[in-house]
């Protein structure tokens, strides 16, 4: 079992570390001075409820992991269309991989609106107690 569980945290962490990168590229963090650590964690953690599978080490959310990570490092792939096809095959459809992209875009878009939100009113609060 603790076997397994580290493999699971390795399979997380590297998924952690695909959205990092993704997200330290990202123009709009960039833009509103958002954190990409902040960014990647709200990210991982907002996916993450619609990945199979429920506990890190559950075989399927490994597999998500795995599949996720694979999906954001697509672009740095040598041959981006064979692993384009994994993919489908990993994800179970070509349907059920879009939706996973749209899990993962919709978390990131979550996670914009909510930290922008933040900012803003953490911004709003520091002016008032000028």
């Amino acid at each position: 079992m603790a076997a397994s569980m580290l493999v699971a945290c390795s399979e997380k962490t590297e998924y952690e570390q695909a959205v990092l990168e993704d997200m330290q590229e990202e123009k709009d963090v960039k833009d509103y001075n958002l954190s990409p650590e902040t960014m990647a964690r709200c990210v991982v953690d907002l996916s993450s409820h619609n990945m199979a599978g429920v506990l890190a080490f559950d075989p399927k959310r490994r597999a998500a992991y795995r599949s996720y990570t694979k999906m954001l490092t697509l672009s740095k792939a040598e041959n981006p269309e064979e692993v384009l096809n994994e993919l489908r095959g990993e994800f179970g459809s070509p349907k059920e991989l879009a939706e996973a992209h749209a899990n993962y875009t919709e978390s990131m878009m979550n996670c914009f609106a909510s930290l922008i939100m933040t900012t803003e009113e953490e911004a709003k609060e520091a002016k008032e107690a000028e």
